[in-house]
């Protein structure tokens, strides 16, 4: 079994909720979303106005992994573009190491490229090593620290950003490159 092989990536919906909160309440027991929380994610998620992009990783019938981007402040008079923010990235402990986690990234970053983001931006435990080293990977670069942002426990987190993710991921060759928002980016696998 390898997540980068079998698991398949698809859009999340609303019957997708309570998979991704069993899973996110086992990997995240402390902070972890409620149901309204994503209920509002998917609202932003679909139509013209779509702002948020929101996968599943899907082995089966089981929900093993998923990921959250938002992107934000569109096009506005001074020529700023939007910027994204990785809102979630989480693998289920049994598809740590497989690869799901990156599969999961590309996804995001390619939603960022379509919505046209100068810049994809998150937050990362900076006790979480392994989601630190996969970013990199793709580019981010560490920008600054954010004092206690992980309650309870007044964890600090690194604030990453990646400058023009187009670069980065190319439908074709998904990672070109060089190198968790409301609940800030987690990682786990």
């Amino acid at each position: 079994m390898t997540g980068t092989d079998t698991a398949v990536l698809r859009e999340m919906r609303w019957w997708d909720i309570d998979s991704v909160l069993e899973l996110e309440r086992d990997l995240f027991p402390e902070d972890a979303w409620s149901r309204g929380m994503f209920w509002s994610e998917l609202a932003h998620s679909r139509g013209p106005g779509a702002t948020r992009r929101y996968v599943v990783a899907e082995e089966g019938d089981r929900i093993v992994g998923y990921a959250g981007l938002s992107a934000t402040g569109a096009e506005s008079d001074d020529g700023a573009a939007p910027v994204a923010d990785v809102q979630t990235i989480a693998v289920t402990r049994d598809y740590w190491g497989t690869g799901l986690g990156s599969r999961l990234l590309t996804e995001l970053l390619r939603a960022a490229t379509a919505f046209e983001c100068a810049e994809v931006l998150l937050e990362c435990r900076v006790d979480n090593v392994r989601a630190q080293k996969l970013y990199e990977r793709y580019g981010f670069e560490t920008i600054g620290v954010r004092r206690g942002y992980y309650q309870p426990g007044n964890v600090d987190a690194l604030v990453m950003r990646l400058t023009d993710p187009s670069t980065t991921v190319n439908p074709a060759n998904p990672v070109t490159g060089n190198g968790n928002g409301v609940q800030g980016t987690e990682i786990h696998g």
